[in-house]
């Protein structure tokens, strides 16, 4: 039994669980995003070309975690940025348990037809909008019902398809990855779950040497892009959710750590986002929801007169 004189030491260590708990589930996973800046200067970047591009990924979309009323506000914020261009990468529909109501593809969607860009808004889908569309499960085929959503209030949505774009008379290609673990393991091929994208079908659309700006939702594609591509942008991860010093103990990832979170360069860039809801669990420590905010530019910093 334990003595009197551990009651107070057993209260506090109680009340500092609770609050751990209640930052960890309240406070982290609800806060207003942070804006994570990169400045990069990709390595098939011409000169003269400045590019800023917005990114939003994994939305998780419900209440009370994720809620119309807070993507709207996200898009407010996103917008005060005035990137060139917006991405949005993919996961807008939560499918865990612990939320108060799940919302109705238009719920989610409408807020977002606020984001507005010079160069516009461009989208992906992610592996939990393929996973909850039951049709499409079942068949093997087709195309998500958050495609048409998305569609409905103005954002194009990329699959496996690429559209050249311009800024300042400088050319690049944006294109968009079908997603990577599209079909439930009914669909497996070797074990492993199917895909619905074409890297190699994509890219070549892309007809001249302009950079390729590669949207995919999941960032284990790197390993098999070209050094074509200047730069891949990706969420999924969440960078974990939980990240202590730069590591995170769990990533959805057959690479773990090496794709988990932040700006990887190997032989092009990636930038991992860390995305904005939450997924499995309404929880996050150490990695608070974030919009990427990215500024391109030549190696040389120079610009044309």
């Amino acid at each position: 039994m334990l003595s009197h004189d551990w009651l107070p030491w057993l209260a506090a260590l109680v009340a500092v669980g609770a609050a751990a708990a209640a930052y960890v589930v309240i406070v982290e996973p609800l806060r207003r995003p942070r804006i994570a800046r990169y400045q990069l200067a990709p390595a098939r970047w011409p000169p003269g070309l400045e590019l800023t591009i917005a990114v939003l990924a994994d939305f998780h979309a419900c209440r009370p975690w994720m809620s119309p009323e807070r993507i709207a506000a996200i898009a407010r914020q996103t917008n005060a940025l005035n990137p060139d261009l917006i991405v949005l990468l993919g996961d807008y529909i939560a499918d865990y348990r612990f939320v108060t109501a799940h919302l109705a593809p238009a719920e989610w969607a409408q807020p977002l037809a606020a984001l507005a860009a010079p160069l516009g808004v461009h989208a992906i889908l992610g592996n939990h909008d393929w996973w909850l569309d039951g049709a499409v499960q079942r068949s093997g085929r087709g195309v998500p019902f958050a495609k048409a959503a998305l569609e409905a209030v103005g954002i194009r949505v990329y699959h496996n398809e690429a559209v050249r774009i311009a800024k300042d008379g400088h050319a690049l290609w944006l294109a968009g990855l079908g997603d990577q673990r599209a079909f439930w393991p009914h669909h497996r091929r070797l074990g492993r779950l199917v895909g619905a994208d074409d890297l190699a079908g994509t890219l070549a659309q892309a007809s001249d040497d302009a950079p390729v700006i590669l949207l995919a939702h999941e960032p284990d594609i790197m390993v098999e892009v070209p050094d074509r591509v200047a730069l891949v942008l990706a969420g999924h991860t969440h960078g974990g959710q939980v990240r202590l010093f730069g590591w995170s103990p769990v990533v959805p990832s057959r690479f773990g750590n090496r794709f988990a979170y932040g700006h990887v360069r190997e032989h092009t860039d990636l930038v991992v986002s860390g995305g904005l809801g939450c997924s499995i669990m309404p929880l996050r420590f150490g990695m608070p929801p974030e919009i990427g905010f990215i500024n391109l530019r030549h190696p040389s910093g120079a610009r044309e007169a």
